[in-house]
């Protein structure tokens, strides 16, 4: 049988930016409890009050509160370097029976250069190239044929190494990237590996972006 605070912290978990707002402390909770009344009567099939989804609010609260502390603890104090490239461009085409073919001959062009970047998303469609000023040139004559769904210039990235636990625990990168968003600082582009990701933002962000992350590493690792 369903109970209002079964409900409620059901209804929570599933919106992880109102759960993170009700750990810091920023959410009314009579309004909250006002306009999450009727879904909660929705679920459990009676008529509820107000004044007891309030309550089931402040009990949940500082559970989150642990449950947040600890799962980001296990990861945050244990990240390894946070390393900041600039001067990157980021440009996208579409997927074709050439365009592989071109992606090696770009890799055997830069693989001799030094302090290149260049990494490579393929999606369903497209294939995302985010690589160093310097190389923008190399790729636009080789993909000249191709077909250019975007291109993004004036990028700076943040790569993190992250512990080799952070698999275990959910919600690893949705702690990071809150910190981003709650700033207004837009991610142009992910690019992520077993045990690394690495955001992309505009150059006027990138002083910014590193800060927060480097705070949040210093303060959140309790």
């Amino acid at each position: 049988m369903l109970t209002i605070p079964s409900t409620v912290e059901e209804i929570i978990k599933k919106r992880p930016f109102l759960e993170g707002a009700l750990v810091e402390g920023l959410v009314n909770l009579s309004a909250l409890a006002r306009q999450m009344r009727p879904e909660i009567e929705k679920q459990i099939g009676k008529t509820v009050n107000d004044s007891a989804v309030i309550m089931a609010l402040n009990r949940l609260v500082p559970r989150l509160e642990l449950m947040t502390q600890m799962k980001f603890k296990k990861v945050v104090e244990n990240i390894g370097d946070i390393i900041v490239k600039s001067n990157l461009a980021d440009l996208a085409y579409a997927n074709s029976p050439t365009l592989f073919e071109k992606q090696a001959a770009l890799l055997e062009r830069i693989g001799q250069m030094k302090d290149v970047f260049c990494t490579i998303s393929q999606g369903i469609y497209e294939t995302t190239f985010v690589v160093s000023g310097s190389v923008v040139q190399i790729v636009e004559e080789l993909f000249a044929d191709e077909t250019c769904v975007a291109r993004t210039d004036n990028l700076s990235s943040i790569t993190i190494k992250l512990p080799l636990e952070n698999t275990l625990y959910p919600g690893v990168y949705y702690y990071i990237f809150k910190e981003l968003a709650w700033d207004n600082i837009n991610i142009i582009e992910v690019v992520s590996t077993t045990n690394e990701f690495t955001v992309f933002v505009s150059d006027k962000d990138i002083h910014r972006a590193f800060s927060i992350l480097m705070e949040a590493k210093r303060n959140k690792g309790y």
